[in-house]
């Protein structure tokens, strides 16, 4: 059935809405606003079918399976944790990723059964539809399971790995040959399962760091599904909407990836050589300097220059709203503080700036690497809190380690460095921050909460 004339401006309305939400998103002032305009444009794309078609099959399905995806989403959004939001946003696109391959399949079943004569490039969509969309499922699946501790956050690598992933690869390309050749339903559903083994395979070799950039690759994917479903099934909204996820997801992964100095193909293939980050090792027993709050506070309150470096044990720590009040109380003290943030610092781009502006820490404090990476060496005292990687000299210093060439933040040129750790552990790329033991640098033990609030304190008695 053909779409009307009206339902087609109202999509494209929606369409137009999508990218001013996408465009909002760009900035902390103007994201809710950008948020609830792209919540909007989805639930009258939703709800649209319901008012222009004459008959629709199966509505009390399609209602139940809408109110069960309302309560998910709602209870998602008021109850997951702010450390667990990458795990969530995986989730979700998986989710979407595996709805596009159902839909694809749905597609292809109906021309098998009712004999529809489509071109070989309606197929062709269909074909790329069920595989990449299969492919964004597994591997999302695979990328929550790594950051939920639910399976281990190293590289899982075998022997004849490549091979395998080499054959996953080349056997959907060969049946989505036969699939563009002959619509037959069962190349739909090998092809379906092909890219499950694929999705699988391609994450698996992943380290815990580089997760969330394989999240990011996985978005773009679930994405360019959406819009060649949209080709399928004939709706603009979609092929729009689809275009935008996988033109950003492809931007930001880059980004990412080039935030860490290292290419996607060797974020994605660097185990099968050894190269990719190894994720979390064991704790060190080298002596090093340790600090209690009453002297870290003496350093901090007397200092003029202080920068604050958070990382993601302070987001699991759900110690920002403390490190504001300390921050407020060192400014009142005529304290120069600004906030560091690494483009990668915590598990996600923009963890950091959501974590901090939760805490209603002023968005001008906050300073992007590339910005305030030359005011390191003026720094009296630098604050590291929960952070590791992003400040580790390895990745300046180090060939061959896991994070070499990754651009870090400069807290070893600053004067002073107090370090808040819960333990000696080191962190994702599995090896340990020699900025720690350097003679800068004392380390405040304990959990970031708890420690944050005895330095509050201290800062307040002095």
């Amino acid at each position: 059935m053909s779409i009307p004339v009206w339902a087609q401006v109202v999509y494209l309305l929606c369409a137009v809405a999508f990218i001013l939400a996408l465009k909002g998103l760009s900035g902390p002032r103007t994201a809710r606003t950008g948020n609830l305009i792209g919540a909007a444009a989805a639930v009258v794309a939703c709800a649209l079918p319901f008012f222009y078609l004459d008959q629709m099959d199966n509505v009390v399905l399609i209602l139940v399976a809408i109110a069960i995806g309302t309560a998910g989403g709602v209870y998602g959004a008021r109850t997951v944790q702010m450390t667990q939001m990458p795990q969530m946003v995986a989730l979700f696109n998986g989710v979407g990723g595996g709805a596009a391959a159902l839909v694809a399949l749905l597609e292809l079943d109906e021309v098998v059964t009712i004999g529809h004569d489509v071109g070989w490039f309606i197929l062709a969509a269909t074909a790329f539809t069920i595989f990449v969309g299969s492919v964004s499922f597994a591997g999302s699946v695979i990328t929550f399971a790594k950051l939920q501790d639910l399976m281990t956050s190293r590289p899982v690598v075998f022997p004849g790995l490549a091979v395998v992933f080499a054959g996953s690869l080349l056997g959907g390309l060969v049946v989505s040959g036969v699939l563009v050749a002959d619509a037959v339903m069962w190349s739909g559903i090998v092809l379906g399962l092909l890219g499950l083994a694929f999705g699988v395979l391609l994450v698996m070799p992943v380290g815990g760091a580089d997760v969330p950039i394989v999240i990011s690759l996985l978005n773009a994917f679930t994405g360019l599904t959406v819009a060649a479903g949209g080709y399928v099934l004939s709706n603009t909204l979609l092929l729009v909407a689809g275009t935008l996820v996988g033109a950003a997801g492809t931007f930001l992964t880059l980004l990412m990836a080039n935030a860490m100095g290292r290419s996607v193909a060797n974020i994605l293939f660097g185990a099968l050589k050894g190269g990719s980050t190894l994720g979390a090792g064991e704790a060190s027993d080298r002596p090093v300097r340790t600090a209690g709050p009453s002297d870290a506070a003496i350093m901090l309150a007397y200092a003029e220059r202080v920068i604050i470096v958070p990382g993601y044990g302070l987001a699991v720590a759900q110690a920002q709203h403390t490190l504001r009040e300390l921050v407020d109380v060192l400014i009142e003290r005529d304290v120069k503080v600004d906030y560091a943030i690494h483009p990668v610092a915590g598990r996600m781009p923009g963890h950091m700036n959501v974590l901090l502006a939760e805490a209603q820490v002023p968005y001008e404090q906050l300073k992007e690497m590339d910005e305030i990476n030359g005011d390191f060496k003026d720094a009296d005292v630098v604050l590291v809190v929960g952070a590791n990687d992003v400040v580790n000299p390895a990745a300046k210093t180090t060939p061959g380690a896991p994070i070499y060439g990754m651009p870090i933040l400069n807290a070893d040129d600053a004067k002073a460095i107090i370090f808040m750790k819960r333990s000696m552990r080191p962190g994702f790329a599995g090896i340990e921050n020699e900025l720690l033991f350097d003679e800068k640098t004392s380390l405040l033990f304990g959990d970031a909460k708890e420690s944050m609030g005895k330095l509050l304190t201290a800062v307040k008695a002095l």
